[in-house]
């Protein structure tokens, strides 16, 4: 089935005690605040002015502090699909998402996006 996907955001990976100097740092970074998520409280993000890509920090409630990408996808289980061919395995599925494996061991995510906001401006289309 066609789908859309990009990859969306920077994610970074805090340790609980580290969440809020974080939030800080990369807030001055980004040059504006990054908004707490009101649905998943240990997320702040924001926008990177002038670009397509946005920056996450996400408090980790264990493991040790790292950077991950997230890409979006109209079709997640066809994005999935996708990368597997291309060598990603499959974690652990988290809400509605999946946390993959690249294959040099690095871990980042597929996140569902809609239509509306993942098009031929902005995102692939796979048939």
């Amino acid at each position: 089935m066609a789908h859309y996907s990009r990859i969306d955001k920077i994610v970074i990976d805090v340790a609980a005690a580290d969440h809020d100097k974080e939030v800080a740092f990369w807030s001055g970074v980004a040059g504006r605040p990054l908004a707490q998520s009101g649905r998943y409280p240990e997320y702040h993000w924001g926008e990177i002015p002038g670009q397509d890509i946005g920056l996450l920090v996400q408090r980790l409630d264990d493991g040790a502090s790292r950077v991950h990408v997230d890409i979006h996808a109209t079709d997640v289980d066809a994005e999935v699909a996708r990368l597997e061919q291309l060598g990603a395995i499959r974690i652990q599925q988290v809400h509605s998402w999946w946390i993959m494996q690249d294959p040099a061991g690095l871990l980042f995510c597929v996140i569902p996006d809609g239509a509306a906001r993942l098009n031929e401006e902005n995102a692939v289309r796979w048939d």
